[in-house]
């Protein structure tokens, strides 16, 4: 086994992991991310890793591709074909407004009107043939929408997810006078009811599969071109990877891949250090993401929204994403209040200390000037700006307005931000019934680990989680993903009138899909792991709950049981008098590669004890206790199984650590650090 290598590309950086297994090598790049083509920084990362790519086994690669084209809609041209009278539906969505108060807004579809065409056919809701299909109006529909220079093609039908036979059909005939590969029919994508978010997510899929398409083949030419032998692997928003040469088929599902990886290597890490549940908590240059880990598992949803009127329904990690990274910009709004973010200065000119152009100030500016950075140990600074310049603008664009002086004006930006990031772990957790008390934090990203004791001490948090390299942990994340093909299947019948076998059939039918997708991948795995859930309501009601499904041949009385814990945990209501409707049938197929040590991922030779680590001290300035001298540790050369207390300010190549005054911290085998967090 030679080189195995994962690749994360961010909105500032791209990070690169390698690992060689057999002789305990590690790797490791931290490069800016180059945004016009993101297989430049790709390169460039591996380069500057030394990897050999003529000795490398596995590259896998997470990608924000997809993420961008449509934040940006930077995507395909697409025609839509869907039934007669339904052109308008995927427009019309569910009657929801850009804003919430006032006729404000704008909403502009993925695909306009003039592109959606219709053509007669038309199932009821039981999957009968209520009109034929029209096989020439399929056909005159492709020739139109390819003659308007479309360059993907979506096929829609009502009631597909339940009988997708006309769908099929549909597919065989564009395919004759289509003059690609890039058409996607609904139910390929999601066998599941509600035609607005099933339609929503083929069209997201046919937009950007050539734009993955062609980036994908671009890269791996290059990567071909120097050596590498193997097929790229892709993060999927899942958690799973998948290889390069199918990815394109199911575009969508690399939408957020970015953070799941970072969410999958959480809990990598936090199994391997003993702490199964956590929160995480990903702080980086221009966003910052949260999730929840429960017993080492990622939650898992199907209910993105990337932005208005783009619901994503296929399975992804389910994190909550803010515009709070360290390039957010501090600004005075138009109501005279102090603002950070959602507005970034990026990888270019990003924050005013990287000296690269930017002239506003950033929460990376506010930790410089508190001394919560090292002015000659940020990365990737191209031209040094004094530290001067940082604090006068400062305090030109937040200090003079406010009546603040300049360090009271950086701590209030960060205050700002720590409380839009602490709302956004709210969200993931108190928000959905779990208490954060319960639970680590588990922080990391480049910005991660400043800011985390003081979201732990807002929430009541009792400890901290940093992995060894917070700053390409996502990287981390894709080296020991592993394959995952994910399945949904639409029943929607109450359980008193299930079919004995029914939900066996689905299942084993949804098994052996993901099996043949696994074998397809071409990736040597150790085991396959199956994971089957389903989506059960009461009778009557609109609201889904997710209960585990531990045996396929569950019968109708063990899903009523579980589906009523599961209700009263949510809710602590018991309603036996209403009947439970089974309404779709989830199976996660997972292909285990083979696991990997992290006890090397600091690679410096530990020193004799904490004093010996230390690298000197400064003036930082906390929360709690304002400015204090704090010694300066080289984190990498901390020894194993010690403990010391803060304050402290622990420095390595990829981030910054802020012990705060209070808490103590203990570096475990792996090199992680476990912080106890004081309540004051």
């Amino acid at each position: 086994m030679g080189w195995i290598v994962g690749i994360d590309v961010g909105g500032t950086f791209t990070d690169l992991i390698g690992i060689e297994p057999q002789l305990g090598k590690v790797a490791l790049a931290k490069v800016p991310t180059t945004l016009d083509n993101q297989a430049f920084g790709v390169l460039a990362a591996l380069e500057k890793g030394g990897i050999a790519l003529a000795e490398t086994d596995t590259i896998v690669h997470g990608t924000t591709t997809t993420t961008n084209a449509l934040l940006e809609r930077k995507v395909a041209k697409i025609g839509l074909i869907t039934t007669k009278g339904f052109r308008d539906s995927l427009e019309l969505g569910r009657r929801t407004r850009p804003t919430p108060y006032g006729l404000t807004g704008r909403f502009e579809p993925l695909v306009p009107r003039q592109w959606r065409l219709e053509v007669p056919e038309r199932m009821d809701a039981d999957g009968d043939v209520v009109i034929a299909l029209d096989e020439a109006a399929v056909r005159a529909a492709a020739e139109q929408l390819k003659a308007a220079g479309c360059e993907a093609l979506v096929i829609h039908f009502l009631h597909s997810y339940i009988n997708p036979s006309h769908e099929k059909r549909a597919l065989e005939i564009a395919a004759e006078v289509w003059p690609n590969r890039y058409i996607t029919a609904g139910h390929q994508l999601l066998s599941e009811y509600r035609e607005y978010e099933r339609g929503t997510t083929a069209c997201v899929n046919a937009s950007v599969q050539p734009v993955l398409h062609r980036y994908i083949e671009r890269l791996n030419g290059e990567l071909k071109s120097k050596g590498f032998g193997r097929d790229l692997l892709v993060m999927q928003g899942n958690g799973g990877t998948i290889a390069a040469g199918i990815v394109a088929e199911t575009a969508v599902n690399t939408v957020m891949s970015g953070p799941a990886s970072g969410v999958m290597a959480a809990a990598y890490t936090a199994r391997a250090a003993g702490l199964p549940n956590v929160i995480t908590y990903d702080m980086g240059g221009t966003s910052s993401d949260v999730g929840l880990i429960q017993d080492g598992v990622p939650q898992v949803s199907s209910e993105l929204e990337l932005e208005y009127a783009m619901p994503i329904h296929v399975p992804m990690v389910d994190v909550h994403t803010i515009g709070a990274g360290g390039g957010s910009i501090a600004f005075i709004n138009e109501a005279g209040m102090l603002q950070v973010g959602p507005e970034s200065a990026g990888a270019r000119p990003g924050p005013i200390c990287y000296g690269r152009g930017g002239t506003r100030p950033t929460i990376t500016d506010a930790n410089l000037v508190l001394g919560r950075l090292n002015p000659d140990g940020l990365l990737a600074v191209d031209s040094k700006v004094s530290l001067q310049d940082v604090k006068d603008a400062i305090d030109r664009d937040v200090g003079k307005p406010l009546g603040l002086k300049t360090d009271e004006a950086a701590a209030a930006i960060l205050r700002i931000a720590n409380d839009k990031m602490a709302g956004a772990i709210r969200m993931v957790s108190l928000s959905r019934g779990h208490d954060p008390r319960d639970f680590a934090l588990f922080a990391f990203g480049g910005a991660g680990p400043l800011h985390s004791a003081a979201l732990a001490r807002e929430l009541g948090i009792p400890k901290l989680l940093i992995p060894a390299r917070p700053g390409i942990t996502n990287a981390l994340g894709c080296v020991v993903a592993d394959l995952r093909h994910d399945y949904v299947k639409t029943v929607n019948k109450p359980l008193s009138v299930l079919e004995d076998g029914l939900v066996e059939t689905v299942l084993a039918e949804q098994v052996a899909e993901g099996r043949a997708t696994v074998e397809r991948d071409g990736v040597a795995v150790e085991e396959i792991q199956v994971l089957h859930t389903a989506d059960m309501q009461f009778q009557g009601q609109s609201h889904l709950l997710t209960v585990a499904v531990s045996d396929p041949k569950i019968s109708r009385d063990a899903l009523q049981k579980a589906f009523e814990e599961a209700y009263w945990q949510r809710f602590e209501v018991e309603l036996p008098e209403i009947r439970a409707v089974l309404v779709n049938l989830h199976t996660a197929v997972i292909g285990r590669r083979p696991r990997l040590s992290l006890d090397r991922l600091l690679s410096a030779e530990p020193a004799r004890d904490v004093a010996d680590a230390k690298k000197g001290s400064r003036q930082v300035w906390y929360e709690a206790g304002g400015w204090q001298e704090t010694p300066v540790y080289d984190r990498e050369r901390l020894p194993r199984d010690v403990s010391f207390a803060g304050p402290a300010i622990l420095e390595q190549l990829d981030t910054t650590v802020v012990i705060d005054p209070g808490n103590s911290v203990t570096v475990d085998k792996l090199g992680n650090l476990i912080v106890s967090v004081s309540a004051e």
